[in-house]
């Protein structure tokens, strides 16, 4: 009830117009209410006409100490998801826009999609129709305002607008925030702003382009967001280019990934922001045909992204997912573009393997292997870096040999199944059978592509049993080899695999005990009755599969 009263206490002083007063008002309400997430629904009239107030003063006249006050309500007060009605108008975001530094003067003349709607009052927010006109002419001026608080408020205000409010989402993409907050993100070497005003203006591109589809194709094609973020990436984590496509750290040519110094914990806040957005931006490109200028700026990027692996950030858990991030996006690089991961020369500490620097594979190889080993949510944690390495090893020989050599080196151990054991191979192949149709057909198509795509060298590292699931998807339970282009290297095999193979059961994948003869000790007739019952069995099977085949054709 106390807080009630302190609300209207607020708003009587807000309604006076006089700025000193407003000001110590809001001072103490945001005071108050700086740790508040949660608001009760009694008040949410009062709420709105706060805000209300408050937009009504951020179009006037203020002292930058009101402003930052005034803003910092309006961020308060817009993490009320049920609360958004006084700011998502037209008026109210160009408001918050200009504040922000971010308002474009093209877009004043598009339409307001949040007047009138469910019985809204022409000239919400707090204006008058006249003063509402007034905001947005106001609005299309680009900022002046120098104060990075106030900058920093109305970003996030912005944000939370975005995250809760679908008419919010749709007044950003008319009002073109993306070309405002882009134009400040080509400020990106010697930048004059501060993390905090980087940050957000990062939060809300991202926001932007997660929500938005238009948005996410405007930032991609027409405002060139790879190249633009690519920049922005390099300026934060201050790379140098001793060579095309080769990254360093100033001061640091030529020193082993393992000796860098880590990432501090502002540039991998910021980094990884920007990764977020080049995922949402890039997320079809794998699907169609990149022209040239496009796929150089995505060799650019995944040059930049194979530092990014190779670096460590404040500590294993935000390495970890500053790695994951970095995996995600990499996955979305058109598939001829992943040579970038094997150009760097081999220098002393790299591991080489057929003249290729492999430094990178073998990270993500051991990235892999945490996710697999952590066994937690497999199908986001694991599928991006699997199937990174599956299509690597698919188009790159070298890869594929080098990851053959660590997953499925020559059999020696003919004594167990495949699915058993610590090995790489044994946890891949215990994954052949997992409840998931997505994480079974991911690791099956890893270990189907080390093999080649050849049926009976899959079938030997697998059983047979384990392999069935991929084979009668592909069509290929009578053997052979798919589609895909391997070069004809020889299978090695171990002395102890040639030894046995003649005993291994190909169901299986291991030599087993014999086993006795099930029909010792039965008499003729018992003989006879047990194979009309199996014949029975395997004509029953027959019928059902020609009527499931006949369904399936009608």
């Amino acid at each position: 009830m106390a807080m009630k009263m302190d609300l209207h206490a607020i708003i009587e002083q807000m309604e006076t117009g006089e700025q000193d007063a407003a000001l110590a008002a809001l001072q103490s309400y945001n005071k108050e209410m700086n740790q508040c997430f949660t608001f009760s629904s009694e008040e949410k009239q009062d709420r709105e006409h706060l805000g209300e107030l408050v937009l009504g003063f951020l179009n006037g006249e203020l002292q930058p100490s009101c402003q930052l006050a005034c803003l910092e309500t309006v961020r308060t007060l817009t993490r009320d998801k049920l609360c958004l009605k006084p700011f998502i108008s037209r008026s109210a975001m160009s408001t918050l826009a200009r504040y922000a530094g971010i308002s474009v003067a093209s877009a004043a003349a598009a339409p307001d999609h949040s007047k009138p709607m469910h019985g809204e009052a022409e000239g919400e927010g707090g204006a008058t129709e006249g003063e509402s006109g007034e905001s947005a002419k106001e609005a299309s001026r680009p900022s002046e305002n120098a104060d990075q608080e106030v900058i920093v408020e109305a970003l996030k205000s912005l944000c939370n607008i975005l995250l809760h409010n679908e008419t919010g989402q749709v007044v950003a993409a008319d009002l073109q925030l993306i070309k405002g907050v882009s134009e400040r993100l080509k400020q990106c070497h010697d930048s004059p702003w501060n993390q905090e005003v980087r940050f957000f203006d990062l939060r809300l591109t991202f926001l932007l382009t997660a929500l938005r589809v238009d948005v996410r194709a405007q930032l991609a094609q027409e405002l060139h967001g790879i190249s633009l973020l690519g920049n922005q990436m390099d300026a934060t984590l201050g790379l140098c280019w001793p060579n095309t496509l080769e990254t360093a750290r100033p001061g640091f040519e030529g020193v082993p990934p393992e000796e860098l110094p880590p990432f501090s914990r502002d540039q991998t806040e910021l980094a990884m922001e920007i990764l977020k957005i080049l995922f949402n931006i890039t997320f079809d490109t794998t699907r169609r045909k990149v022209d040239e200028e496009e796929a150089a700026e995505c060799r650019h990027l995944g040059a930049i992204l194979r530092h990014c692996l190779m670096s460590r950030a404040d500590g294993e858990e935000r390495t970890e997912e500053f790695h994951g991030h970095t995996v995600n996006l990499l996955g979305n690089l058109p598939l001829p573009c992943l040579d970038v991961l094997l150009l760097p020369k081999v220098q002393q500490g790299s591991i080489e393997y057929m003249g290729v620097n492999m430094d990178a594979v073998n990270t993500l190889l051991g990235f892999m292997e945490k996710k697999l080993d952590r066994g937690h949510k497999l199908k986001e944690t694991l599928l991006p870096s699997l199937n990174l390495l599956t299509e690597s090893s698919r188009i790159h020989r070298e890869t594929r040999k080098f990851l053959r050599s660590k997953v499925l080196p020559p059999l020696r151990d003919v004594k167990n199944r495949p699915e058993v054991g610590s090995a790489v191979r044994n946890k891949l192949v215990r994954l052949m059978t997992h409840i998931d149709t997505d994480v079974k057909n991911c690791a099956a198509e890893f270990l189907f592509v080390l093999c080649k795509e050849s049926v009976s060298r899959f079938i030997k590292y697998t059983g047979y049993g384990n392999a069935a699931g991929l084979l009668v998807a592909r069509g290929l339970l009578s053997g052979g080899r798919d589609a895909g282009i391997y070069s004809e290297d020889e299978d090695s095999e171990t002395e102890e695999y040639k030894e046995a193979k003649a005993q291994i059961n190909p169901i299986t994948g291991v030599v087993e005990e014999e086993q006795p003869n099930p029909m010792e000790g039965m008499t003729e007739e018992q003989k006879e009755y047990e194979a009309m019952k199996l014949l029975n069995m395997f004509d029953k099977l027959s019928r059902s599969v020609k009527e499931h085949t006949l369904q399936s054709r009608s």
